[in-house]
């Protein structure tokens, strides 16, 4: 599923039209942006939990040619399922 399949399901749960749906869809997850940003964590009840964690350097290989690059520190989003989410 992508973005505007999900938004005509919505469209379609709450009778409005798909244009309308999408801007709420493209609304939320601004919305759940800024929050991740902010507050470096993000919990819905029931779903799940978004959290920033931040990964150590590291050194990663080319397969191809075996050669070693650096990777950087650098920041990445998780998420971790909520009990009824992992229930389904």
């Amino acid at each position: 599923m992508i973005k505007i399949d999900f938004a005509r399901d919505l469209a379609q749960r709450l009778k409005v039209k798909d244009k309308e749906a999408l801007k709420i869809v493209d609304n939320l997850i601004e919305s759940i942006k800024e929050a991740i940003i902010k507050y470096k964590r993000l919990e819905i009840r029931d779903f799940g939990v978004f959290t920033i964690k931040t990964r150590k350097q590291r050194v990663g290989r080319n397969p191809k040619n075996k050669k070693e690059y650096p990777i950087p520190n650098h920041m990445a989003i998780t998420f971790k399922a909520g009990k009824e989410i992992k229930e389904l």
